[in-house]
């Protein structure tokens, strides 16, 4: 039988990213948790991390970690329907694009986190990247682009986002008055959100252009478009995120006409209990366009 307060501990060391910061989170020292780990490894006669050069599961890390995920959300069902169990508030580990996040997501969650009493844990990560974290057991479900779940998870399509290739229009009179040209994308500086973000990438191979550029790097979904409302550089924005500062002209098309619309889908283990059921349910009666 497995100990669950080894898994704790395995949890916590990859959530927290070191043994220090998970003994700080679960009250204990960090020998303590390193001892647990140790326990683990040789219980089971095989690592559960790698030390080096990055701290990270190993594949069996990795199942021990969706298991223990698993458990906890059905220990909740549990909890609730013999209500004499003890059990803490719900803490979801998920991982959410920060597109989503500045947009419409709390919005789709808010009252079932307030009707449940669930305390969210987010990883911001990029649409197309989450998948990993999940497979990795690093998270209970993701937000992600893509349509195909891994092994004993399944994929809930959401909709699609608009990206649009902004800039203000002095920017846009400054750099591309005749048009998104290839001269103009070797010259004008872009804003990529960071170094896994392809859309910059395939709206400049939609224009025709396969160069380099220039382009700040930006992780936040507010301060890229901060940047791009201070003039410094142009990228593709969701449509939802500043329909205001388009009407409002603040904002404008470097290339009217085009965009990028990116899929999204809502990737989640399966029988991992009612929570997740109802958080799948609330997020599948979401529209995006």
């Amino acid at each position: 039988m497995l100990d669950y307060k080894l898994l704790e501990a395995l949890a916590a060391v990859v959530e927290c990213g070191g043994f220090e910061r998970a003994g700080e989170a679960l009250g204990l020292s960090q020998s303590a948790i390193s001892q647990r780990i140790r326990t683990l490894e040789i219980r089971l006669g095989q690592p559960v991390l790698v030390r080096t050069p990055t701290l990270a599961p190993t594949p069996v890390g990795r199942q021990l970690l969706n298991h223990a995920r698993r458990v906890q959300l059905l220990e909740r069902d549990l909890s609730r329907a013999l209500p004499t169990l003890e059990s803490e508030a719900p803490r979801l580990r998920i991982a959410v694009n920060a597109d989503s996040l500045a947009t419409w997501w709390a919005e789709a969650v808010g009252v079932l986190c307030r009707e449940e009493g669930v305390v969210l844990d987010l990883v911001v990560e990029d649409q197309e990247v989450g998948l990993r974290r999940l497979r990795d057991g690093d998270v209970a479900a993701c937000l992600c682009a893509s349509p195909q779940p891994i092994a004993g998870a399944r994929a809930l399509p959401l909709g699609r986002m608009s990206y649009l290739p902004l800039a203000t229009p002095a920017y846009r009179e400054r750099h591309f008055s005749a048009g998104p040209a290839a001269e103009a994308f070797r010259q004008a500086p872009a804003i990529v959100f960071g170094p896994n973000d392809q859309l910059q990438h395939r709206f400049l191979a939609q224009c025709g252009y396969h160069g380099p550029f220039p382009y700040h790097l930006c992780p936040a979904s507010e301060g890229f478009v901060r940047l791009a409302l201070a003039g410094m550089g142009y990228g593709m924005i969701p449509r939802m995120q500043v329909e205001r500062r388009l009407a409002a002209g603040e904002l404008v098309s470097i290339a009217p006409g085009q965009a990028l619309e990116v899929p999204l889908y809502w990737h989640s283990w399966r029988h991992s209990g009612q929570l997740i059921e109802r958080l799948s349910e609330a997020l599948g009666a979401v529209t995006l366009v």
